[in-house]
């Protein structure tokens, strides 16, 4: 079952949370802090809260097996930019323990409904070229690149 984030999943989303935190940290430490949280209790109850960042959580016998962290986007009367609407997809995880049951894919496609019905234009994400298995993920789920960032290290 998919449904919107509670107070009460707090928990299960901080620790898939670090599920996501330590595949980046052990793909970048000089940029990823290991053994930290990337919200406090409080800013997940706010965004939780807040109908412009929904998150989506995966469910199954009361146990959360994924979430998808979604932001509206729009730039309106920006002097390059259309106003379009974009659903921005902030972090979508499923737990290490449950893959392989296309969870990942059920909340993607979720979202993708979703942002449908709220008139938006387009799904956007960012992945780390660090994470293999999310950029092979999000390209079977029919993503393209839209940007890429680049880095020099001095």
């Amino acid at each position: 079952m998919i449904r919107r984030a509670e107070k009460k999943d707090i928990e299960s989303l901080n620790n898939l949370l670090m599920q996501v935190l330590e595949v980046h940290h052990n793909g970048r430490p000089d940029l990823f802090k290991g053994g930290t949280k990337k919200y406090t209790d409080d800013e997940l109850y706010d965004i939780i809260c807040d109908d412009e960042r929904p998150i989506f959580v995966y469910e199954e016998n009361c146990v959360v097996e994924g979430y998808c962290f979604c932001v509206f986007q729009q730039h309106i009367n920006n002097n390059i930019l259309t106003d379009i609407k974009t659903l921005y997809i902030d972090d979508l995880c499923v737990d290490e323990n449950s893959r392989g049951k296309q969870i990942g894919s059920k909340l993607y496609e979720y979202v993708k409904s979703y942002a449908k019905e709220k008139g938006c234009y387009n799904v956007t994400l960012n992945v780390w070229s660090l994470n293999d298995g999310a950029m092979k993920f999000y390209e079977k789920c029919g993503l393209k690149p839209q940007k890429i960032g680049m880095e020099i290290i001095l």
